[in-house]
């Protein structure tokens, strides 16, 4: 990728759209990952698809809060921008965007809500949230899944997808497992 040239009103839009994406983040940042590809792959083009992807896979795998991947999408911004420099800015306006503001809110809304506990609307309110969690999840796992393609040549691809997508929901097998395997499968080329 050639490098890109960002301005102090770009870095400042990737700010502003992290601390926006921290307060829809309904079970956790992965699941605004499909308006970070949208801002950062499609509109911005200051990511690659391969990077954005890299980026949620090598963090997801490295131990540690999986918020990470945010921080790695920052960084590689920077990365594109210049040099370490730029690098460890866009890592921090990233990680910093997606922490600050939800943090503020779930420390206050965990306070109240502890408190109410026994009302009737806080009860519903966390049960109604559970399948918006579970949307947002899938359509993140269709950005991932999608990210080469919906091409009929990219059908190894999909069927590791539904197979681990199947293992995940029906056994008990460790996630880092799956991503072993798939790490293996795209060494060998197979997908």
């Amino acid at each position: 990728m050639n490098p890109i040239v960002m301005q102090a009103g770009d870095w400042t839009a990737l700010l502003v759209h992290f601390l926006s994406l921290s307060l829809l983040g309904v079970g956790g940042a992965i699941t605004t990952a499909p308006d970070m590809h949208r801002f950062l792959v499609q509109e911005k083009a200051w990511l690659t698809d391969p990077q954005f992807s890299a980026s949620i896979a090598i963090a997801q795998a490295a131990p540690g809060p999986n918020v990470l991947f945010t921080a790695l999408m920052g960084w590689n911004v920077g990365l594109n921008a210049g040099g370490l420099s730029t690098a460890a800015l866009g890592m921090a306006l990233a990680l910093g965007g997606i922490m600050l503001p939800s943090s503020v809110l779930v420390y206050q809304t965990s306070r109240w809500s502890h408190r109410n506990r026994d009302l009737r609307a806080v009860r519903a309110f966390k049960q109604g949230m559970a399948p918006l969690v579970v949307a947002l999840l899938v359509a993140t796992g269709w950005i991932l899944a999608t990210a080469h393609g919906y091409a009929l040549a990219n059908w190894p691809a999909w069927a590791v997808t539904f197979v681990t997508a199947i293992v995940v929901w029906r056994t008990r097998l460790h996630l880092l497992w799956l991503l072993g395997a798939g790490a293996v499968l795209g060494w060998m080329g197979w997908v």
